[in-house]
């Protein structure tokens, strides 16, 4: 049987997250416009500065710092936050795009992909962050959740 667009990209995206450097959780994403992957991320340290998994630490671990809360205490940028950056750095417009992301967005990247453009984005895992969902909806992008976290 054919996967669909949708199943298509996620398990690409589930492939895309295995780059990821991150001690706690796994997280990938891609922007995909008119069915053609334009960009990919992971969560991972910004480029020349070490990765929580060359360390052996996470410091959120360390402090018991629960999912979801004080973001700006992780090395890592988030997976959609990468796939964002990367279409900025090569010059590939993400208006109307779709972002496909093993993990729903935090209210972070949820604000990133709205200014950038990013009109659906269809999610695997659950993440403890209602506003973020109740951002995306004011923001009129389409939510589409699929099945559960591997």
């Amino acid at each position: 049987m054919r996967a669909s667009w949708d199943e298509y990209f996620m398990q690409i995206a589930e492939i895309v997250k295995t780059r990821s450097t991150c001690l706690r959780r796994q997280v990938g994403a891609l922007i995909v416009k008119d069915n053609r992957i334009i960009t990919t991320g992971y969560n991972g340290a910004p480029e020349g500065i070490k990765h929580c998994s060359d360390l052996g630490s996470c410091l959120r671990s360390e402090l018991k710092i629960p999912s979801g809360e004080r973001h700006e205490l992780c090395r890592a940028l988030h997976a959609e936050q990468n796939a964002i950056i990367q279409a900025a750095k090569i010059g590939v417009s993400t208006q109307g795009a779709t972002m496909y992301v093993t993990l729903q967005p935090c209210v972070i990247c949820a604000k990133m992909a709205i200014n950038a453009g990013i009109k659906k984005i269809v999610y695997k895992g659950d993440y403890p962050d209602e506003l973020s969902l109740n951002m995306l909806n004011e923001a009129n992008v389409e939510l589409i959740k699929v099945g559960g976290v591997d």
